[in-house]
């Protein structure tokens, strides 16, 4: 396959990288409660919910345009530079703190807020719910776009969504309940809670993943299809 030089693919990956980086450390830091319940289930959500669904229009928009191939690099820089943060993180929690810093703050409130970066179980949740659930929505993307001949973007975007966040969710907030993240108690409210939004900010978002999508095909002059993808997501390349 040929090479081709595109404007705005780094421009792109970098935008879902620091979603994806902001919104892991969001997801640590605090658990916001709607003060409704659903079925009897209390709706509250890790503060990343609020962020991480954009990470998922962007990975539409990447498979979209440039196909599953180009996403699955992206993908794969993204869970380095996940890991990278939670290694700076971990570097940062072991370093001993200054005196005047440890009387108004301390390493108490850094456990309490930032500890979950780079504590285990978050770091593994993180990455192994982000990485399930994105190859999950780009593998989906990718096959109904050929399914669908190209019609009906809605129907990928969502229905990607709806395969792609149910695996990141699940994993996610079972991995993080089964190393003492979160209490099992919250196991139920935040699976539902979390995917509901998601899937609910995918849905809202689609007049403008349209926009996008419609304005890079123009300017890339790209409107890839995986016909002869290998979907193997371990299948690592250096160039877009």
């Amino acid at each position: 396959m040929g090479q081709r030089a595109y404007r705005f693919f780094d421009l792109v990956m970098a935008l879902f990288v620091t979603v994806l980086i902001v919104s892991n450390i969001a997801s640590s830091a605090k658990i916001v409660n709607w003060g409704v319940s659903l079925l009897s289930v209390r709706l509250a959500f890790d503060a990343g919910t609020i962020l991480f669904p954009v990470s998922y229009i962007f990975g539409d928009i990447l498979t979209e345009v440039y196909g599953y191939r180009r996403s699955r690099r992206v993908i794969w820089t993204g869970f380095a530079c996940l890991a990278l943060s939670a290694g700076v993180f971990w570097i940062v929690r072991a370093l001993p703190g200054d005196p005047e810093w440890e009387r108004y703050a301390g390493q108490r409130a850094y456990e309490a807020i930032l500890g979950g970066m780079s504590t285990g179980g978050i770091v593994l949740a993180s990455l192994l719910g982000y990485w399930a659930g994105e190859f999950a929505n780009s593998f989906t993307l990718a096959k109904m776009k050929i399914l669908t001949r190209g019609r009906y973007l809605w129907t990928r975007t969502i229905g990607s969504t709806l395969v792609g966040q149910l695996m990141d969710t699940a994993v996610f907030v079972g991995i993080a309940s089964l190393t003492g993240v979160f209490p099992w108690s919250l196991f139920g409210t935040l699976v539902l809670t979390n995917y509901l939004f998601k899937v609910g900010v995918e849905a809202v978002m689609t007049p403008v993943t349209y926009l996008v999508v419609g304005a890079l095909k123009r300017l890339e002059q790209e409107d890839y299809y995986d016909y002869d993808t290998d979907f193997n997501p371990f299948r690592l390349e250096l160039r877009a």
